[in-house]
């Protein structure tokens, strides 16, 4: 199947690229020593190695500064609700099978309640390490000390050397999205001439199907280039940049169900065409050149979705307004000779109907003007879901952006 062969996964290629294995190793290691020695400083003589707090700042250092924080508070929460029942217990009974096994499953359960999500084991291991000691009261508020060091330790060491904003990341695996499906539109155009076998378009259906694997990799990429600008002070404009990705994913990923379901109607003609071609000549030339610029139009939307508005920008949105308006104007001349055609030989009329109107939902995603309406509305939706959820977070994210631009104005 030339042309559309299933590419390496686009995003765990740009994750080599833009955090490369050893920084990341380099920053988890230099976290969980100095966790290490300041729990070894900060501890009273004689104690166990402190342990629990390099575990817990090479856990708390994460991907993204949001990550980092939510993780590093759901880690202690977890921590010390698994020190408290062990230290409840222990008061309680001494260490046996019954007991361990009690333990454990309360552990459990209360996990589900404190809302540590997928930290629930960590409550019954902290439990277990505090109940199997010989000084429970001690070695238990120990751990609880260990373990807020740690996190201290990985929620500065996050905010001291910021992990990357993955911006684009999730544009190159956007820009894959787009030139995948454009790539599929171009093969779709060479085959639409003469007979067309029904293997040829069910294969061409299949593969639209694994679309859908393709955009859940783009998906989890974008979500994690929103965390990385949630919650960080350096990056401006970090709802704009959420939004323009988001928009643009939620669009391709309309374009392609829509693309699905097209090869899915040129297999039926396929199937009901077998001892004839798919289409008159006219026609299939026409497609083929209507497929050439849909193409270019969902390629040029996804460079568009991912150029930084700038002069670049403008270029892209330019590219694409004109392969949009190529694609109306064949799409209007395949309509006409569709017409005549279907006069002359009336069956399948419907699929033909059907084929038409996925190439104008295709396109009508793809309008500038619909995105630009489609882009002011979701601004202004999470503008005032931010405001009337985190008023403060948002006053103190304006103190933090006020005091960025006025420093540079200060030392000059």
């Amino acid at each position: 199947m030339p042309g559309v062969s299933a590419p390496a996964p686009v995003i765990k290629l740009v994750q080599r690229t833009t955090e490369p294995a050893a920084a990341q190793l380099l920053r988890s290691t230099a976290a969980a020593v100095i966790a290490f020695a300041v729990a070894q400083w900060a501890l009273p003589e004689p104690h166990p190695a402190p342990l629990t707090a390099p575990l817990t700042a090479l856990l708390v250092v994460q991907v993204t500064l949001y990550a980092t924080l939510t993780t590093g508070i759901r880690r202690v929460n977890s921590v010390v609700v698994g020190v408290l029942i062990a230290s409840g217990f222990s008061s309680l009974v001494g260490l046996s099978w019954w007991s361990l096994g009690l333990t454990i499953f309360t552990s459990l359960l209360i996990g589900r309640f404190v809302r540590v999500n997928e930290f629930v084991p960590e409550v019954a291991i902290s439990a277990m390490l505090v109940l199997g000691v010989a000084q429970v009261a001690d070695t238990a508020w120990e751990r609880v000390f260990e373990t807020l060091i740690g996190a201290g330790v990985g929620l500065l060491f996050n905010l001291l050397f910021a992990p990357p904003v993955w911006v684009e990341t999730a544009g190159a695996s956007i820009s894959g999205m787009g030139q995948r499906m454009g790539s599929m539109f171009r093969v779709l155009g060479e085959e639409i001439g003469g007979n067309h076998p029904v293997a040829e378009a069910a294969a061409r259906l299949h593969e639209a199907r694994r679309l859908d694997h393709d955009i859940v990799e783009v998906d989890a990429s974008l979500r994690q280039a929103e965390e990385s600008l949630m919650l960080n002070p350096r990056v401006r404009q970090g709802l704009l940049y959420r939004v323009v990705l988001r928009t643009g994913l939620d669009t391709l990923e309309i374009c392609a169900v829509v693309l699905r379901v097209l090869t899915r109607t040129l297999t039926d003609l396929a199937k009901a065409r077998t001892e004839e071609a798919l289409f008159p000549e006219d026609v299939a030339a026409c497609l083929r050149e209507l497929f050439g610029h849909m193409s270019d139009a969902i390629e040029g939307f996804a460079v568009m979705i991912t150029t930084p508005i700038a002069a670049s920008g403008e270029e892209a949105e330019e590219r694409l307004a004109e392969a949009l308006s190529r694609s109306r104007t064949t799409r209007d001349r395949v309509a006409d000779l569709l017409l005549e055609d279907v006069q002359e030989h009336p069956r399948q009329w419907q699929l033909h109907g059907a084929l038409l109107a996925e190439i104008d939902r295709i396109l009508d995603e793809l309008d500038i003007d619909k995105r630009t309406e489609r882009l002011g509305e979701e601004l202004d939706r999470r503008s005032a879901e931010m405001h009337e959820r985190h008023p403060r977070l948002r006053a103190v994210a304006r103190r933090l952006r006020g005091a960025t631009q006025s420093r540079p104005r200060a030392e000059t």
